[in-house]
C-alpha cells in the first residue's frame, strides 16, 4: 500500500512507535486496510536499537527495559514470539547500590526482596503482595482508559489509596530503614514528577509490582527487535508501513476514514492547527510537558566493576543513593537546575545478552532527568555518580555516544525537550491528557484520533495508548 501506487487505506496512523503500531495492529485485525507514515528512515519511535559508538556494539536509542512491554495486556495477546521477539529475564529486576559497599534488590520474589530490607521486610510485602498476587486483573484497570468501569472496584480503590499518594509521604510512614525508602524513591523517579507531588507513587508501585509479576526483561538483540516483531505482524495481516515519510499537514494523507495520530500536542497542533477549534487549540498549547533527558551510551572492555557485586544480578540499577538525595535532585531539576549528583538510571545489558557487543566487550546505557530543553552537558555527572559506585569504570570506556535534550528531540519530535513520556503526568495530565475530554483519544474532528503517549494511559513501551485509540476509532468511524 505505498502512497504513490494510490491505493486508498481505511486508516492511516502517523508515527510508527509502539502506540502507531500497536493502533495500526488493532484496527487491521478488525479487518481493515491500514497504512503507517513514519518521519524517520526506521520505525520503533522510542524502541529502536542502533550501533551509536562502535561497530559490533548495539545500543538502545531510547527505551531498554520493557516490564510494562511484558506486562502489556495488548502485548500479550499478540503472536510477538512467532515473529522474533525473545524477552530476557535478569534474575533480578533492579539493583540499588549505596555508599557503605550493600545494595538493595528488587528480586522477582516480595520475600526475597524484603530480605534486603532489613527491619521493612514485613512492611514491604504487606504494600506489594496484595497487587502482586492479582497482577493481571490490575494491570488492566491501571492501564486502561481513565473513565471507565472497573471489572475489579475494589483492587483499583485499593491501589488508588496508595498509588495517589506522594511518594516522600508513603515511604516516610510506611518505612522505617533508608533501604525500603531508597529503593521505591528509584523506582516512582522514573517518572518525572517531584517526589513530593501526587501521584508519584503511582509509578514506584505500578513498577515494583511489575518487577515481582512478570520481570523487568531486556529484547534480545535491543528495543529494536520489539518493533520488528509489531511490524512484522502488523504486515501478516495487510497493513503497511512507509518510511521516509513525514507529514506536514493532514493534506499530505491519503483519503481515509481514520487518522490516527502518534504524535504529541507540538506536533498535533503543527500538523492540524488550522483545522481545530480555538478552545481545543488552546488546551493543547497549555499541555505540560516533563523534565529533558540526558542519555549516554559506552563500549566498555569489561563489566562494570560494582563495589556491591550482587549489582551485576539485575540489568537495571539505580544511581541516587538515599530518598533524601533522589528527592533533592529531582527539585532542582524542577527548579530549572541541572543537578550535580543526578538520580541515575543505568542498564547493562551484554551481561544478559551477548549478541549485543564483541566477544568479552560490554555496553552500559544511562540517562538522568534535568530542565526540559536544558543544553546542559551531563556526561560527567552521570559518569561521576557511576564511579562512586563502580570505581574504576571510567579505565573501561573504550567509546561514548552522548544525546542531550535538543539532541533527542531531533531524533524524535516527539521527545519535546528531551521529554520521553510524552507530558508530564501530573493528577490532572494523568486522567485528562491531552486535553479535558470523556474520551481523550477523540479530537473535535470527526475523523483524526491521538494514539500516543500524550493519551492515557501514558509512557511506556506497552501501547495500551494506540490500542484504546483504535479502539475508538472502530466504534466512530467504522
Amino acid at each position: 500500500m505505498n502512497p504513490g501506487t494510490g491505493a486508498r487505506p481505511d486508516a492511516v496512523v502517523v508515527g510508527s512507535g509502539p502506540n502507531g503500531l500497536a493502533a495500526a495492529i488493532t484496527l487491521a485485525q478488525a479487518g481493515l486496510s491500514v497504512l503507517v507514515r513514519e518521519a524517520a528512515s526506521t520505525p520503533g519511535g522510542g524502541a529502536r536499537s542502533e550501533s551509536l559508538t562502535l561497530p559490533g556494539f548495539v545500543h538502545d536509542v531510547c527505551s531498554a527495559v520493557h516490564p510494562l512491554g511484558v506486562a502489556s495486556p495488548l502485548f500479550r495477546r499478540l503472536p510477538l514470539a512467532d515473529h522474533g521477539l525473545e524477552w530476557i529475564q535478569p534474575p533480578a529486576a533492579v539493583a540499588h547500590p549505596f555508599d557503605d559497599g550493600t545494595a538493595a534488590l528488587l528480586e522477582r520474589s516480595t520475600a526475597a526482596t524484603g530480605e534486603w530490607l532489613g527491619p521493612d521486610a514485613a512492611a514491604y510485602r504487606a504494600l506489594m503482595d496484595p497487587f502482586v498476587t492479582r497482577w493481571e486483573q490490575l494491570y488492566s484497570e491501571v492501564l486502561g482508559p481513565p473513565l471507565h468501569l472497573p471489572r475489579h472496584p475494589m483492587l483499583l480503590a485499593r491501589f488508588g489509596l496508595r498509588a495517589l499518594l506522594p511518594t516522600t509521604w508513603l515511604v516516610r510512614r510506611l518505612f522505617r530503614g533508608t533501604k525500603a525508602r531508597a529503593l521505591f524513591a528509584g523506582l516512582a523517579a522514573h517518572e518525572t514528577l517531584p517526589l513530593g507531588q501526587p501521584p508519584s507513587a503511582a509509578f514506584g508501585l505500578v513498577l515494583g509490582i511489575a518487577g515481582h509479576a512478570v520481570g523487568w526483561p531486556l529484547a534480545r538483540g535491543g528495543s529494536g527487535n520489539i518493533t520488528r516483531a509489531l511490524v512484522s505482524y502488523l504486515r501478516s495481516l495487510g497493513g503497511e508501513v512507509v518510511t521516509d515519510a513525514p507529514v506536514e499537514s493532514l493534506d499530505d494523507l491519503p483519503p481515509a476514514r481514520a487518522v490516527l495520530l502518534d504524535l504529541t500536542p507540538r506536533q498535533i497542533l503543527r500538523i492540524a492547527g488550522p483545522r481545530l477549534p480555538a478552545a481545543y487549540r488552546r488546551q493543547l498549547q497549555q499541555f505540560r510537558y516533563g523534565l529533558g533527558t540526558f542519555k549516554v551510551d559506552w563500549a566498555l572492555d569489561g563489566p562494570i566493576p560494582w563495589r556491591a557485586p550482587d549489582c551485576a544480578r539485575a540489568a537495571t540499577v539505580h544511581l541516587g543513593g538515599s530518598l533524601e538525595e533522589i528527592e533533592a535532585e529531582r527539585t532542582a531539576a524542577w527548579a530549572g537546575r541541572p543537578p550535580e549528583r543526578p538520580f541515575v538510571l543505568l542498564v547493562q545489558p551484554t551481561l544478559f545478552d551477548t549478541s549485543r557487543a564483541p566477544e568479552g566487550k560490554h555496553t552500559a546505557w544511562a540517562y538522568c532527568h534535568l530542565p526540559n530543553g536544558s543544553p546542559a552537558d551531563m556526561t560527567e555527572q552521570i559518569e561521576a555518580q557511576i564511579e562512586r559506585f563502580a570505581p574504576g569504570f571510567r579505565e573501561r570506556i573504550i567509546a561514548r555516544h552522548t544525546l542531550g535534550p535538543a539532541a533527542l528531540e531531533r531524533h524524535n519530535a516527539n521527545l519535546v525537550g528531551g521529554d520521553i513520556s510524552g507530558g508530564e503526568a501530573t493528577l490532572r495530565q494523568l486522567v485528562f491528557r491531552p486535553a479535558l475530554r470523556l474520551v481523550p483519544y477523540a479530537t473535535p474532528l470527526r475523523r483524526v484520533f491521538i494514539c500516543s503517549a500524550s493519551a492515557p494511559p501514558g509512557g511506556g513501551v506497552h501501547g495500551m495508548c494506540g490500542y484504546h485509540a483504535a479502539r475508538v476509532a472502530l466504534k466512530r468511524c467504522f
